[in-house]
């Protein structure tokens, strides 16, 4: 599809009031994923029912009732009035990632700018059902853990104070775990509030570190070898690897152009690592499969099928094979989280709680002891 926009002529008023309304406003807040995932739908549809892009970016932006989605609308179809590229409009309005104006630049010099937008709205649709998912899946143990703080808080404040008053109306000597709990009491606000700054100064290292190249490369590694954890983080990214190159694949891009595509959008440090090393040995004329099979990234399933979608030149079909299988995969692993977690916790809570009571009840029971004898 091709898009006649000089054709249309600027309406004075309209960029007058767009001038105003947008030149004094930073974009500073961000587009929810389901407002893009909406956005995305509707801006297909219209475009395969015959609308012409700058008049569905009008329909678009008058029936949204958010200001900021109409704002960033009417931002990009006055850039593409101009002259500009749709992905270069939507790329200045700092709003979308580089996975979804690559994309959609790739739509453009395809002329299958419908296709992508329906690809990108089954993405946002599948990552939102994922984040919820995994907000239900880490609600119940999160909502736990905070009250334990909470009670740990107040034991160790308030209960075992008044444990430790009687204790010294003992004169014998306490127990080991007694003494040890006791000395945690006193200093509890000390270790309350390092423990806090510890989180916060981690928060602000990442934040100030997360763009350096080893910083990505140490966190990354720790993070694929969290159990299970690390296997699910490494499958979300395959998945979206996989959806890239399948999406790239089937728009007739290079595969050399597919890789360093999906580089920039994935995001992920060893993935964009070993595309790179990937490029240099199809450059060389080794085929995509035994250049991934050198990345422990990558699965050796994953590889396998690979090599067989080479044979039979059926790579874009292949990569939407597996991205849904790992979508499939990475659901049911989401919903084992909850399902292994609401145990621990509760095992770990019984635990700690334990301990404490045991703890402060021992000496009593000494005392009753020495009371009766």
């Amino acid at each position: 599809m091709s898009f006649d926009l000089s054709a249309y002529k600027k309406d004075a008023p309209e960029k007058k009031e767009l001038k105003r309304n947008t030149g004094q406003f930073q974009f500073s807040k961000k587009l929810s994923d389901k407002k893009k995932e909406v956005f995305y739908r509707e801006l297909g549809m219209l475009l395969k029912s015959g609308v012409d892009f700058k008049k569905a970016l009008e329909i678009l932006s008058n029936q949204s009732a958010n200001k900021l989605e109409k704002e960033i609308i009417l931002r990009i179809k006055e850039r593409v009035v101009e002259g500009r590229s749709i992905y270069e409009s939507m790329r200045e309005t700092n709003q979308f990632s580089p996975y979804e104006y690559y994309s959609i630049q790739i739509g453009e010099e395809t002329r299958k700018l419908e296709e992508v937008l329906t690809e990108l709205q089954k993405y946002f649709n599948r990552k939102i059902q994922m984040q919820r998912q995994i907000v239900s899946v880490l609600t119940y143990p999160t909502i736990v853990m905070l009250v334990t703080i909470l009670v740990l808080y107040f034991m160790l404040n308030k209960v075992v104070p008044m444990f430790s008053s009687v204790f010294k109306q003992f004169g014998s000597e306490l127990p080991k775990s007694t003494q040890i709990i006791l000395k945690i009491s006193n200093h509890s606000g000390t270790i309350f509030t390092m423990v806090a700054i510890v989180i916060f100064g981690l928060i602000a290292v990442h934040f100030l570190l997360k763009g350096k190249n080893s910083y990505r490369a140490f966190t990354t590694g720790l993070l694929l070898r969290i159990p299970y954890f690390g296997n699910l983080v490494r499958k979300i990214y395959i998945s979206r690897f996989c959806q890239a190159m399948n999406l790239l694949i089937t728009s007739k891009t290079t595969l050399i152009n597919a890789l360093t595509l999906t580089s920039k959008m994935i995001g992920f440090y060893p993935i964009e690592v070993a595309i790179e090393a990937i490029k240099d040995d199809i450059t060389r004329g080794v085929s995509l499969s035994d250049s991934l099979k050198k990345h422990t990234v990558f699965e050796n399933k994953m590889v396998s099928m690979v090599e067989v979608a080479e044979q039979v030149n059926q790579l874009d079909t292949m990569f939407e094979r597996l991205s849904e299988q790992y979508n499939e995969e990475i659901s049911h692993q989401t919903k084992m989280i909850g399902v292994v977690l609401e145990p621990m916790i509760i095992i770990v809570i019984g635990v700690i709680v334990g301990v404490i009571m045991v703890s402060m009840y021992a000496p009593m029971f000494d005392l009753s002891k020495i009371i009766r004898n």
